[in-house]
């Protein structure tokens, strides 16, 4: 309910930064201390600047433009392994807007460089979005509207970050604004489902950048007022039971991969977790067989388990293997392996790593400074985005949102949607611009 009220403005600014407050207690990782004089000042230095001011008002002035590239991107299918088209489309597009360097790399990633003062000397900031989308080839992506409200599959998450890059890199040279650290902007593949963060892991241990990337944001969310801190990692597993299969009559008594895999689902199910910090565990889909007299010859599974913490999750991956074990081993105790024994295979289909950006590093209390600027007061979160993966390497990372809480919804949904009403797309622009900006000028 309180987040609830977050989203719609419906708290007053003292009684939020009363709530604002108790969540940072109870939220991943410490709450950041009391900015300092220099990361106040660094904070109002940058939203101060005339350049910055002028590079708002270029965004301004621009925003139709804005509104068309979300539009057209949007139309671009880019379905899960299938980004190309729009990937071919956003490089052309960062070209035009006069980054340095642009290339895309053997995963797919696109990326241009925008050369900051210093010649390098402060260390290389990383802002990407993603070009996936959760929806498959065939989905229509057409965007229809109504007023100030878009709508179509993919238009949120993570289009309008897209656009949203696009728009800060213009709105940046049009203002003249110099930044003391260089700043790579991204469009990377692979953030969703199946993609398995696979844009950002090559990126950060193969592709050319590797090791040069000191900080990185990924500006991918809903709600300005939410940081999203924490990774939660998460392990995924297709597991397919096999046996000898026959007929259910002539053949019963042999043993079933329907009845080990229904072992080992009620042996999961019984499993218990912590709830702080909390685990999960969930069976997600099941298949197999041939016809309902036939006892299968093959059935599967596909397991998600999450949890912030590394040892927790590797604690119940151990526990998930042994349970895949036993049960395997308890339907050839229970039945004839006269034709032929149970076997499970287990199959890695996902590995987002884990971890946290403490709310007390050096980039976290300044986005927090920041947006005390503007009377916000962060909350930390914890969720799977592409900031995962640096996370687990150690890098500072985190996730900011394109836009304000009550001007989108309904993601990964057909009739997801997105509002381009003026007045507030400038406020959450200079203050996501703001919050950007502010890390690429720390030391």
């Amino acid at each position: 309910m309180l987040f609830s009220l977050f989203r719609l403005g419906r708290v007053s600014p003292t009684f939020g930064l009363i709530i604002s407050c108790l969540v940072l207690a109870i939220g991943p990782g410490a709450a950041a201390q009391s900015a300092t004089p220099a990361e106040n000042a660094l904070a109002r230095n940058v939203v101060g600047d005339p350049r910055f001011r002028a590079a708002v008002g270029a965004f301004d002035r621009d925003f139709e433009r804005f509104v068309n590239e979300l539009i057209q991107l949007t139309e671009i299918p880019a379905p899960p392994f299938g980004e190309g088209p729009r990937a071919q489309a956003y490089l052309a597009m960062l070209k035009d807007a006069g980054l340095e360097n642009v290339e895309m790399d053997a995963e797919g990633n696109v990326m241009g460089l925008r050369r900051g003062k210093s010649g390098g000397a402060v260390p290389l900031l990383a802002v990407a979005a993603h070009l996936d989308t959760v929806f498959p080839a065939g989905t229509d992506v057409k965007v229809k509207r109504s007023g100030t409200r878009l709508v179509a599959p993919g238009i949120g998450d993570d289009t309008r970050g897209l656009a949203f890059l696009l728009a800060l890199i213009r709105a940046m040279r049009d203002g003249k604004v110099e930044t003391a650290g260089d700043i790579l902007f991204i469009g990377n593949v692979g953030e969703e489902g199946p993609g398995d963060l696979r844009g950002v892991r090559y990126l950060f241990t193969q592709g050319p950048w590797k090791d040069k990337i000191k900080r990185f944001i990924t500006v991918d969310g809903a709600n300005l007022d939410i940081v999203t801190n924490s990774g939660l990692g998460s392990l995924r597993y297709r597991v397919t039971f096999k046996g000898p299969g026959g007929h259910s009559w002539g053949a019963f008594g042999n043993v079933s991969p329907a009845f080990a895999m229904g072992e080992a689902i009620a042996r999961l199910g019984q499993l218990v977790v912590p709830k702080k910090p909390k685990v999960s565990y969930n069976v997600g889909i099941v298949s197999g067989g041939t016809s309902v007299n036939s006892i299968p010859f093959e059935t599967a599974m596909e397991i998600d388990m999450r949890a912030v913490d590394p040892v927790a999750l590797k604690e119940i991956d151990a526990k998930f293997k042994a349970i895949v074990a036993a049960a395997v081993e308890t339907e050839n105790a229970t039945r004839s392996t006269a034709n032929g024994k149970i076997t499970a295979d287990i199959k890695l289909i996902g590995d987002r790593p884990s971890g946290t950006t403490s709310p007390d590093s050096p980039v976290l209390r300044q986005i927090a400074a920041t947006m005390g600027v503007f009377d916000k007061v962060p909350v930390w979160e914890t969720s799977s985005t592409d900031a995962n993966m640096p996370i687990s390497l150690g890098i500072p990372a985190f996730a900011v949102a394109r836009n304000s809480g009550n001007k989108g919804g309904r993601g990964h949904s057909l009739d997801e949607w997105t509002d381009v009403e003026k007045t507030q797309a400038v406020k959450d622009f200079e203050l996501a611009a703001a919050m950007i900006l502010s890390i690429a000028e720390l030391p």
